[in-house]
């Protein structure tokens, strides 16, 4: 089968296949229809490898009313053909996992039907048509924000709804903005001193480490910067190195993380921490502070004395509930495992125990 993106692909499955059968079905059904759930073909990152599991012709359905559900999947269950493209649009497997392995007699097929509202409570832990709370915000991982506001949406005929969810989900209100990237700061001044000083004791293994803890956290700085919602581990440097000024620091980061020695580890640290300190001062969300390399106290260290930034960006927050908020941020800025961040219960759970109200 010649492979397709999976947004081509699914749009062309709904607009040839799943629209012309509603419509012969259900004459006069308002729904929506879209690819928002998850997958490397909502960033457009697929290749011919991601066929090899959970792939095939799929599209999300939308509808008003929680009575047409039902309904909806009867007419799909009925109508769908076997394949579409030449991929199987039936498939075996239980409910948790999206596509499976086809079946001669068909189990499942790819189209999801739900009411918005319960989907989007599921998907975030709240309905953000009813307003987005701070504790909302925060409550999110970036990975959730970046599927939503990604992906496509193929037809809206709920009155525009879902194109208004994505739009109002399309980034942070300023200042929710600058207390996550206050707590991206406060992650770096916290580290950026320990890869010299375990270099300094020997221990190279462990200098290495925590470059690359800081590589990643700026690289999340570094998207959040250029408002874009960071996607979790196996996509974060590509859609890093497709920012517009990422080459400099892409390179700056290889040298920090690569085989060198602490000296060569540092220049490579001292250019991306300038970089990306150039990058916040840019943004006009704080007044600009001096973006150069330091040491730190009497040691041989070079760092940015990243609290600097965290200092600037708090003193310009407004909201007084956030302004008393420790810089602890946004839940995957703290939290780093992905059977709690993929369930909606459990991470809004743990949100609401680190900063109870």
């Amino acid at each position: 089968m010649t492979f397709v993106p999976g947004l081509t692909l699914a749009r062309r499955f709904h607009d040839e296949v799943v629209a012309p059968l509603l419509l012969r079905r259900l004459p006069g059904l308002r729904y929506a229809a879209g690819l928002l759930d998850g997958g490397s073909e909502l960033l457009g990152l697929d290749t011919p490898r991601s066929t090899d599991h959970d792939w095939g012709p799929r599209t999300q359905l939308f509808v008003a009313d929680p009575g047409d559900v039902a309904r909806v999947r009867e007419v799909l269950d009925a109508g769908l053909p076997a394949e579409f493209l030449g991929w199987p649009t039936r498939f075996v497997g239980g409910p948790e996992v999206r596509l499976g392995v086809a079946r001669a007699d068909g189990e499942r097929h790819g189209v999801t039907v739900d009411e918005l509202g319960g989907w989007l409570g599921g998907r975030l832990g709240f309905d953000p048509r009813a307003g987005v709370t701070v504790a909302d915000w925060l409550s999110v991982p970036t990975q959730r924000l970046a599927e939503l506001t990604g992906g496509a949406v193929f037809h809206d005929g709920l009155d525009g709804a879902l194109t208004a969810v994505r739009a109002g989900l399309a980034w942070y209100p300023d200042d929710v903005w600058r207390h996550v990237l206050a707590t991206g700061w406060q992650r770096v001044g916290q580290a950026e001193h320990l890869v010299g000083r375990c270099a300094e004791v020997g221990d190279e293994l462990g200098s290495r480490v925590v470059a690359a803890g800081l590589a990643r956290d700026l690289m999340r700085l570094g998207l959040l910067l250029h408002r874009r919602w960071p996607p979790y581990a196996k996509w974060l440097g590509s859609v890093f190195a497709a920012l517009p000024a990422a080459a400099p620091v892409v390179d700056a980061l290889g040298t920090a993380v690569g085989p060198g020695d602490w000296p060569t580890r540092q220049v490579g640290l001292v250019r991306a921490l300038e970089a990306v300190a150039t990058w916040s001062n840019d943004s006009g969300l704080a007044a600009r502070v001096d973006p150069g390399a330091r040491r730190f106290h009497d040691r041989p260290f070079l760092v940015l004395r990243a609290e600097r930034f965290v200092a600037a960006l708090r003193a310009e927050i407004t909201d007084p509930g956030l302004r008393e908020r420790p810089p602890v941020g946004a839940v995957d800025q703290y939290l780093d495992n992905v059977d709690v961040l993929s369930h909606t219960d459990r991470v809004r759970a743990v949100a609401a125990a680190v900063l109870p109200g």
